[in-house]
């Protein structure tokens, strides 16, 4: 039987909206990755674009389900946390990635977006969330979530490249060999995705082009291809072009169509690109 890499993803689950593990668990299951969801909390919608939302936490399932694991012996490739609902719920992460010690641990700091905190996102929530980014291998915050993790303000100006640099390897000071910020505007011209390898001191970017539409759970499919390929043997800038890639192929298809932003990308349309051999080239060093 071939040996398939395992994820144990700490997301919550949105059961219409397209986001967090209802993109996570197709896009890496496609790409021949076990998904092993441990959610956070059970919505029924996510929480922009459809009114009240039925919410079911999950918060006390997430030890019993470390537990149970550890009794049986299960082991994971990888540990990959996203939205957070609380500081309970990061301890919990934490313990997670000190149990499985062995894994890769990736971090997507949801925190916010377009330069605001999301508003279950207090000063003490995000301190916490710096702590599970002290310990993980790689992160994936966007411009919002880079700045309230350096506690700087909002880039009010596109980035130089100097400048973006600078974020790049602040952030990997606080412990991660791996940083990939997305959705950066440069002062050069064009929006790109943009990493820093530490170990081998590299930066990277991958531009692509902006569609004027922000679909929910983008983020998750970028983190979880990028994560997806790291596992099977990519390289950072093949990964984040792979993910960068997939990206604006699922937005622009979905822009296409004239689909409605509440509900995502069209996914089931766009994951048969995952399966296909491509040549994902399109990065420069930053």
């Amino acid at each position: 039987m071939p040996e398939l890499k395992r994820v144990a993803a700490i997301h919550d689950l949105s059961g219409v909206g397209r986001c967090s593990l209802s993109v996570i668990l197709p896009t890496m299951s496609v790409m021949g990755i076990q998904v092993c969801p441990v959610p956070t909390a059970l919505l029924s919608t996510h929480t922009n674009g459809f009114g009240d939302v039925v919410l079911k936490d999950m918060t006390d399932y997430i030890p019993e389900a470390l537990r149970h694991y550890i009794s049986a012996e299960i082991d994971f490739d990888c540990i990959y946390s996203g939205f957070l609902a609380s500081e309970t719920q990061v301890s919990h992460c934490l313990e997670f990635m000190d149990k499985f010690g062995k894994a890769l641990r990736v971090v997507d700091p949801v925190m916010g977006d377009s330069g605001k905190r999301y508003r279950t996102y207090d000063d003490n929530l995000c301190r916490r969330m710096g702590e599970l980014v002290a310990v993980a291998d790689i992160i994936t915050p966007n411009l919002t979530e880079a700045a309230i993790l350096l506690g700087i303000s909002y880039p009010a100006a596109p980035l130089t490249v100097g400048e973006l640099k600078q974020m790049l390897v602040k952030l990997s000071m606080k412990g991660p060999k791996t940083v990939v910020i997305t959705s950066v505007t440069m002062a050069d011209g064009g929006i790109c995705n943009a990493g820093f390898d530490s170990e081998h001191n590299a930066f990277w970017r991958v531009p692509y082009e902006m569609i004027p539409k922000s679909y929910p759970g983008t983020g998750d499919i970028f983190a979880s291809v990028l994560t997806g390929g790291l596992l099977l043997g990519d390289s950072l800038p093949i990964a984040m072009t792979r993910a960068t890639a997939f990206c604006e192929y699922a937005i622009k298809t979905t822009f296409g169509y004239g689909a409605p932003v509440r509900e995502g990308v069209m996914l089931e349309k766009c994951l048969p690109m995952l399966a296909e051999n491509l040549s994902y080239t399109q990065y420069t060093q930053l």
